[in-house]
């Protein structure tokens, strides 16, 4: 900004420098002209670049997540590098990896303000969060290992990393690089075993002391090693494969969920077999075998001060052979309750809040947040329905297919508050009452703020109104316009349907935010005119069929035809009342509905205008849009003409066709249409006067009250003679 304004205070001096300057005037005296005036530019082009300020919505291809149970913030990984970092409403940052690989774990430095991601490339990386704009502080690259898992203990200045090869390596979280110490798998299994235990799927230090670590292998073997004494403690082997493994917070037992769907529990005391085998799931069958089930991918295992049941949350494990099991699910075991919630999208990671960071106390779980692929949800464990918290977030932007959005800057500062006064009351029932429990960080909007408006349409006939004048894009509003149609039937519907997969989908916005007035484009040639009120009304909507087609045989020049004398059947467009196929076509488009309609508080339908369909043959999709709230006019028009609406009066004042707008010069194509049958003799017309300036003095000439191109504006007129 400080070089823009040094290009305009040099372009001022050196004006006033050349009028003043003799060299800059000519022999007789005269002022410069602009060609004489030279200005030393000082802004180049490399001083403007286009860059990305704030990212709404869901991430895209989503990969791991994170969460601080001290700061109460949330961190989410993508498959192109990049991390979301979301707080309370408000806070929300996003940060890339320039390597572009793809995250696969993240863990919180608890209450540091820090960050550690594991990268598809082997890199770890050490993020500082202490800052505006979270920067990366240190890397360490793994040159012949993959990394699998990573785990820091709490309060911990230690990083373990497990790899493919089954090996454990230490690295000191200060200083960024590798300790020196690693756990090498062969000393971790038996000497007689010659298998490979696989790679490192778990680590974890024991709650009763943090010197040991528990360390997970994907053949099912389990092994705590003494960070101490540098050897193992015990060794668990299972038949089956381990996805995750979780402690009771006593340390005495963990619970480890495996390939088959069944979690099993080992207790410390006796790890020769486990305690418990469950398949949550499974049932053993008639034969005696035992169902078929899904994997476990992930287990938690927490307890509660006011329950002596812990809770048991899973993802996976239902039977293949039931139909529900074909839907990613969640499960909740308390005590003998078992509750399965199925979800729209695959799980791609899940976490369980709890009130206390330390592992070795009661951790008394409130809330489990879920990452699906497309959608981020989070459960409310405190009430026994497990209802779903409200996403203050802009996740949902795609619920519905984006089809059209409109910005709109410097808004009247009244815009926003009502908006978001009337979606209020549009909130569903059924989410949890209590507050988003994430929380932490802090935003406060700056003092140039203005209000700022996006409005977006949608595959399913919806407008929503979103709030952009802060970092977050807050949804004020929705508006569903497939309401001003009727439902149609079994067979009137079947027309539409075949032509439009979304009959109602949003092609085009106009908003007047002084006025308030906003108009829609549907794609299935519809324009709808909504005004807003605080009350709720009772009211019909007015509805407007418009006949804008154009057909092969119409085609005659202007310098054959004198549009005044043409036929009202012709290549011009017929207003509403005009000789049509009646109730033929009104069969292929929706009907508005005629009987009064209850609208709720906010945008209410007050006009529809339709394209009619001529011989079963759908109409143009309207192209352009525009309204004057100060002349209470409405202007739209497609490829076959041009219609003018009042819609105060709610009369159309002018239908005309691109023919009749530009003549013989029209330099597009048009569609042609089949011929109409029983049509009129066009022989008899007058011919036009060739004469190329009467023509264009005529065409110059502005539209009159009595007639636009030989139509007339007024319903009650005759046709000109």
């Amino acid at each position: 900004m400080k070089k823009f304004r040094k290009v305009l205070d040099g372009l001022s001096s050196s004006s006033q420098g050349a009028v003043a300057s003799p060299s800059c005037s000519n022999a007789a005296g005269t002022p410069p002209t602009p060609q004489d005036i030279h200005v030393q530019e000082t802004l180049l082009s490399e001083n403007f670049h286009i860059c990305k300020t704030v990212r709404h919505g869901f991430p895209y291809q989503p990969t791991c997540l994170a969460f601080d149970p001290v700061q109460k913030i949330l961190a989410i990984g993508s498959r192109t590098g990049g991390i979301r970092i979301l707080g309370r409403p408000g806070v929300d940052c996003y940060s890339q990896h320039e390597s572009g690989a793809a995250v696969l774990q993240l863990q919180f430095l608890i209450n540091e303000g820090a960050l550690v991601t594991a990268c598809a490339d082997d890199t770890l990386h050490l993020w500082n969060l202490r800052q505006r704009r979270p920067a990366i502080l240190h890397s360490l690259k793994f040159n012949r290992e993959r990394i699998t898992f990573c785990h820091i203990p709490f309060q911990s200045k230690w990083l373990y990393v497990g790899t493919e090869r089954g090996n454990t390596h230490i690295v000191n979280i200060e200083s960024f690089v590798l300790s020196g110490y690693v756990i090498m798998w062969n000393k971790a299994i038996e000497l007689a075993t010659k298998a490979h235990p696989g790679p490192v799927v778990h680590l974890s230090d024991s709650p009763k002391d943090e010197c040991k670590l528990l360390i997970g292998f994907e053949s099912g073997t389990v092994v705590q090693w003494d960070l101490r004494a540098k050897k193992v403690d015990f060794r668990i082997y299972y038949d089956e494969a381990i996805h995750s493994v979780s402690w009771h917070h006593e340390g005495n037992q963990f619970m480890c969920s495996h390939s088959d769907g069944s979690l099993t529990m080992w207790n410390l005391r006796n790890t020769a077999r486990p305690i418990q085998i469950t398949y949550p799931h499974g049932k053993i069958l008639k034969e005696g075998r035992k169902e078929s089930c899904k994997p476990i991918l992930k287990v938690e295992y927490k307890t509660s001060r006011n329950s002596n049941e812990p809770y048991v949350i899973f993802s996976g494990g239902l039977s293949y052979d039931k139909a529900g099991g074909r839907r990613p699910t969640l499960t909740i075991m308390h005590g003998k309750a078992i509750t399965v919630l199925e979800m729209d999208h695959p799980i791609v990671e899940f976490l369980v809040l709890c009130d206390t960071p330390y592992s070795n106390k009661i951790q008394d779980p409130y809330a489990v947040v879920l990452l699906l692929e497309k959608d981020f949800i989070m459960v409310d464990l405190t009430q026994s329905n497990f209802p779903i918290f409200e996403n203050p977030y802009s996740m949902d932007i795609h619920e519905s297919p984006v089809t059209c959005t409109a910005y709109f800057a410097e808004c009247p500062p009244d815009i926003i508050p009502v908006l978001y006064s009337v979606g209020a009351k549009q909130k569903k029932t059924g989410y949890s009452h209590k507050e988003w429990p994430v929380s932490g960080g802090t935003w406060t909007l700056g003092s140039q703020t203005y209000p700022e408006v996006i409005v977006t349409g949608h595959a399913d006939g919806t407008v929503k109104f979103w709030d952009a004048s802060a970092i977050t894009l807050q949804m004020l509003y929705k508006l569903k316009t497939s309401k001003v149609f009727e439902n149609p039937n079994a067979g009137e519907g079947r027309a539409v349907e075949q032509v439009e997969e979304d009959p109602y989908a949003i092609q085009m916005v106009r908003w007047c935010p002084q006025s308030r007035l906003f108009c829609v484009v549907g794609i299935s040639a519809h324009v709808i005119l909504y005004h807003f009120s605080k009350h709720d009304a009772n009211a019909e909507i007015v509805s407007l069929e418009v006949r804008l087609q154009f057909d092969s045989e119409d085609g005659i020049s202007l310098s054959e035809t004198d549009p005044c004398f043409s036929d009202p059947s012709s290549h011009s467009p017929q207003m509403p009342g005009s000789p049509s196929n009646g109730s033929q076509d009104s069969l292929h488009y929706r009907k508005v509905k005629s009987r009064p309609v209850r609208m709720p508080p906010g945008y209410q339908a007050e006009l529809v205008m339709q394209l009619q369909w001529v011989d079963r043959e759908p109409p143009q999709q309207i192209t352009s849009l525009d309204i004057n709230s100060a002349y209470g006019l409405l202007a739209f028009g497609s490829c076959n003409g041009l219609v003018v609406v009042d819609y105060i009066q709610k009369t159309i004042l002018m239908c005309v066709s691109t023919l009749d707008l530009y003549g013989a010069a029209d330099p597009y194509q048009r569609l042609t249409r089949s011929p109409r049958k029983n049509r009129q003799s066009t022989s008899g017309l007058t011919e036009l006067s060739d004469n190329k300036v009467s023509m264009d003095m005529e065409r110059s000439k502005s539209p009159t009250s009595d007639h636009v191109n030989g139509h007339c504006t007024s319903p009650t007129s005759q046709p000109c003679s």
